[in-house]
């Protein structure tokens, strides 16, 4: 059976999430201030481009996992008989994400630089994908935001070596 471009897309983005949905968890509980499950596969979903999220019992057994290593701290809220339980990093858990943030930042640019490079073999050898309108569209806008987002980090940079 051949599979489908859909299905594939969806293996392929679920592999890339799957190994790092702790740090993505604890980044996304980090810049919420608190949240709760729900939210979580929500943002998760969004952060997958719609192709993947987490099962409910996936993503709750690694909360409370998170929990027990002291990276999270639930607290629960009742709204009428309804139970949900809000998480919130503790300062271990920003500890954790300090670190990993760094190593996660270093890692992603290393790859973003691969990915360009190899898209630039695939299309030498014919091989480009081509993307509908849309997309391309919301890629240029995302490339938009990381030029912004990297104009800012280099002057921070520049400007903390000129103080040393």
């Amino acid at each position: 059976m051949i599979e489908t471009t859909d299905n594939v897309e969806k293996r392929i983005v679920k592999g890339l999430f799957t190994v790092p949905l702790k740090n993505i968890i604890l980044v996304i509980v980090g810049l919420k201030g608190e949240t709760h499950g729900y939210e979580l596969l929500k943002e998760l979903e969004k952060f997958a481009v719609g192709l993947w999220k987490p099962s409910h019992s996936n993503l709750y057994t690694l909360l409370n996992k998170m929990v027990e290593e002291g990276l999270l701290e639930p607290k629960e809220e009742y709204r009428g008989k309804v139970r949900r339980v809000k998480y919130r990093l503790t300062e271990r858990g920003w500890e954790y994400l300090k670190t990993s943030n760094d190593l996660a930042l270093r890692t992603l640019y290393t790859a973003v630089d691969y990915h360009e490079r190899l898209k630039k073999k695939l299309e030498a050898a014919g091989h480009e994908r081509k993307m509908k309108r849309e997309t391309v569209m919301e890629y240029l806008d995302l490339l938009k935001k990381i030029r912004n987002i990297l104009d800012e980090e280099i002057k921070r940079i520049e400007e903390e070596l000129e103080g040393d």
